[in-house]
């Protein structure tokens, strides 16, 4: 079962990495915009950087992009205070927000004392909670972990934003298609994951309550060059990292790497299993560079669905 598109047109995004300098972020956004990309994409890693505070330097320093959270961990963020930082952006840049929130990384989750044995629970009443209050209801709810009792913003957005779930396993797939306006699939998936994926997330679509889109969002890095050894060894690291968190063999780890021509395809390959935006994490060096190369290839061949 397919994502219903959002639109014909494949969407683009590139990720700000969390390594680079949180002062290079407005340049960053700027040229990734400048360069032709659909979206601007910010994460919330333990200790690197706040996603909220991230996301507003992107949307000020941008004219047009699209900025999403790739993502908010749901153990560290009270809903309603979520839901009030996000209202506040999607109020001040109505449609150019996209709001990812997820399980977060289990040990980071306990470096902080924000670890939950009921993490399921945790992230699909969080979701509920935020979408609810972003949507202008008063919300009530009286969860397994969540406990909101008759709160409403007082300024809600005009336009709601998507909030979408950062999830990898079939049963957190299966909740984002229940209770989210999208889903986040993390670096490292290849259309045949992205298949499955949609399988588990179309089974919690089939069971929601309240029938809705749904954007399918895949994370993938990028790494361009015509020298195959140089772009082996800078992507080696990378392999290796996701074959033991993905417990897969290095073989399987998906990248868009090559020649522009080799990534451009690697990305149609993800539009093609039912993939509505790419979001790219350059590698190495000259990473709006890489990424306007690919586009040229991508525009060149068209991206409409």
């Amino acid at each position: 079962m397919s994502a219903d598109r959002t639109s014909s047109w494949r969407r683009i995004g590139v990720m700000f990495d969390r390594d680079r300098r949180p002062e290079e972020l407005a340049g960053f956004a700027k040229a990734v915009e400048a360069c032709g990309a659909d979206d601007l994409w910010v994460v919330e890693d333990l200790a690197w950087a706040g996603s909220i505070a991230s996301a507003a330097l992107a949307l000020a320093a941008t004219e047009r992009v699209r900025v999403g959270i790739g993502i908010a961990p749901a153990p560290l963020r009270n809903p309603a205070l979520l839901a009030m930082e996000l209202a506040m952006l999607a109020r001040v840049f109505p449609g150019r927000l996209i709001a990812g929130i997820g399980h977060g990384a289990p040990p980071w989750m306990a470096q902080v004392g924000a670890e939950t044995p009921h993490k399921l629970a945790l992230l699909e009443e969080t979701i509920e909670a935020v979408r609810n209050l972003l949507h202008g209801r008063t919300t009530h709810v009286d969860g397994r972990v969540v406990r909101i009792d008759g709160v409403r913003l007082v300024h809600p957005p005009v336009e709601a934003p998507p909030v979408v779930a950062g999830v990898v396993r079939p049963r957190s797939l299966e909740l984002s298609g229940r209770a989210a306006d999208g889903t986040v699939v993390a670096e490292g998936h290849g259309p045949r994951a992205v298949t499955a994926a949609l399988e588990h997330i179309g089974r919690g679509r089939a069971a929601a309550t309240e029938p809705r889109p749904h954007e399918l969002v895949v994370l993938t890095h990028l790494c361009v060059g015509d020298d195959a050894t140089r772009v082996a060894a800078a992507t080696a690291p990378i392999v290796e990292e996701y074959a033991n968190w993905l417990q897969v063999p290095p073989g399987e780890v998906f990248l868009a790497a090559g020649s522009a021509g080799t990534a451009a395809d690697r990305v149609r390959g993800l539009w093609d299993a039912g993939a509505d935006t790419v979001v790219l994490r350059p590698v190495g060096d000259r990473p709006v560079e890489q990424v306007r190369e690919v586009l040229a290839y991508l525009e060149d061949s068209g991206r409409n669905g």
